[in-house]
């Protein structure tokens, strides 16, 4: 494919918002009283939310996260009693991710604030625009889970 275009920012621009909606939900967060968990560990916690007590490697693939970063993080949630690891009874060698009650009670509060979240992000956009903007991502997102797959 032939670009005209020589010189793009798509990657610097991603990389900023996320670095900027990281600070504003973290704000966000704060503001609705839940100050004991980041917005990265909200990620673990959000994917649990939908699927419960799945194994680490799992965890890993729907989080984005490396198993080293998943780790100590998983180490944090633990202390903080937000999930707990299970060793599966038909082969111990397999972890499970569990979430503790205090996690489940925060749920609903967490889904304000990425509601709050999404009304910030999308602010003046109309759903074509977001249904395609989101359609960008994803080939961005294939495109590069392509090449680290390739190893």
């Amino acid at each position: 494919m032939v670009r005209l275009i020589s010189k793009t920012n798509g990657g610097f621009l991603i990389s900023k918002i996320k670095q900027i909606q990281g600070r504003v939900f973290g704000k966000l967060l704060t503001e609705h009283g839940i100050d004991q968990i980041n917005g990265a560990q909200g990620r673990i916690l959000f994917v649990l939310w939908n699927d419960d007590h799945i194994p680490i490697g799992e965890l890993s693939g729907k989080t984005g996260l490396a198993k080293t970063t998943l780790t100590s993080m998983l180490d944090r949630l633990e202390s903080s009693g937000h999930v707990k690891r299970e060793y599966d009874s038909s082969d111990r060698r397999k972890v499970m991710i569990r979430l503790t009650e205090t996690a489940a009670q925060m749920k609903s509060r967490y889904e304000k604030v990425s509601a709050q979240m999404n009304d910030i992000f999308y602010e003046g956009f109309d759903d074509r625009e977001i249904s395609a903007f989101e359609e960008n991502l994803m080939r961005i997102l294939n495109n590069l889970s392509k090449k680290e797959n390739l190893k």
